[in-house]
């Protein structure tokens, strides 16, 4: 992002997302009712009936931006998300509004590709607002059906950095477990809680900084344990791995369940998923940008969301890359430490990715 803003100057903004019925509601109009001192420009593009249309809102339902009786400001999107932003900033910038931070909640149906896309393909956009993090809600009594019969759901948990599981007292232990399994397998990276909309701490969904280059790339513990029984205490000692590409199918989850099950593929046949790529050996940086600008030409509509830590020869720190669809950065990371295992780490989620493309590529890239 070529801007002369400082990150601390951006307007961040969160992407709420979720399943129909998920609780997305409830909870914005908790964050719209108790985050004091916080003034919040929510953007709906929601075209239901559980819009935020009850007592928050105080005039005129036409309008498209109405300030809410918090000081809080509401628009419904009609038109173009990235007009509507525009819109709010120059509103902001006259003085005419009042907000230091965005919500934009999707449709129940929506895939939140395009929304976090609109964050890098326009300068003026790009270079005010501060795309912080997408948080999907997933309703523990309806999850697996949802996801069986719903790609967009699966879209949704994908692209998600925090997955929040509503209505686990719902269910029972097992099912919960049996979810969440599933939601790691979709989404390695993404911290999953189950949550209590009355009692969740509303900072751990407001500042995640999920798309930020030079936020840890944790995965699953879960994930790593699933596909790779012996990968599993890696992620305890996260510098002493020894595998040289395990490009290892992961689960992800943190909870001391994950020792009870071994060896067994997750039972549902997911059309979004992800697989992650790990070498001790330096990439070569040249072959490593072309691989990776053919491969986001090739598959980039089917990638939702890609990050990396990258190990490359030559460069005496580490390089770190995310990506969007076909939206790819990347920047310099802090140096290696003296003592440190220089290592790659890579994750990719998407729709029928072909693994085995991907990891003979990569493993083409690197010095040999």
């Amino acid at each position: 992002m070529n801007s002369p803003r400082s990150l601390d100057d951006m307007v961040p903004v969160t992407i709420l997302t979720g399943f129909l019925g998920a609780g997305k509601t409830t909870l914005l109009k908790r964050i719209l009712t108790e985050y004091h001192g916080k003034r919040i420009a929510v953007i709906e593009n929601e075209f239901g009936p559980e819009s935020i249309d009850n007592e928050l809102l105080v005039q005129d339902q036409e309008e498209e931006i109405i300030e809410l009786s918090n000081g809080c400001v509401c628009c419904t999107v009609r038109g173009d998300l990235m007009r509507t932003l525009n819109d709010l900033r120059k509103r902001r910038e006259a003085g005419e509004l009042n907000f230091e931070r965005v919500i934009i909640e999707t449709t129940g149906m929506a895939n939140p590709g395009p929304v976090c896309q609109t964050f890098f393909m326009d300068d003026d956009i790009s270079e005010y607002y501060r795309l912080d993090a997408v948080v999907t809600i997933v309703d523990a009594k309806h999850g697996m059906e949802t996801l069986d019969t719903q790609e967009e759901a699966q879209k949704q948990v994908g692209f998600a950095d925090r997955i929040l599981i509503s209505k686990k007292d719902l269910v029972s232990d097992a099912e919960f477990a049996t979810l969440r399994r599933r939601i790691v397998h979709i989404n390695p990276r993404a911290a999953i809680e189950a949550v209590n909309f009355g009692e969740t701490d509303l900072k751990q969904i407001i500042d995640i900084s999920g798309f930020n280059l030079n936020t840890i790339l944790d995965i699953d513990p879960l994930f790593l344990e699933d596909e790779h029984p012996d990968a599993a205490h890696e992620h305890e000692h996260e510098h002493g791995h020894e595998h040289e590409h395990g490009h290892v199918h992961d689960e992800h989850c943190g909870h001391d369940h994950s020792h009870d099950h071994h060896n067994h593929a997750p039972a549902h046949n997911d059309e979004i998923g992800a697989f992650l790529f790990k070498s001790d050996k330096p990439f070569n940086p040249e072959r490593l940008e072309e691989f990776l600008g053919g491969v986001v030409q090739v598959y980039g509509p089917d990638l939702l969301r890609y990050k990396g830590i990258l190990y490359m020869k030559g460069i005496n720190r580490r390089m770190l890359f995310q990506g969007v669809h076909m939206m790819m950065g990347a920047e310099p990371g802090k140096p290696w430490a003296a003592n440190e295992k220089k290592t790659t780490k890579m994750v990719f989620i998407g729709r029928k990715l072909p693994q085995e493309i991907f990891t003979k590529g990569l493993e083409q890239c690197l010095v040999k």
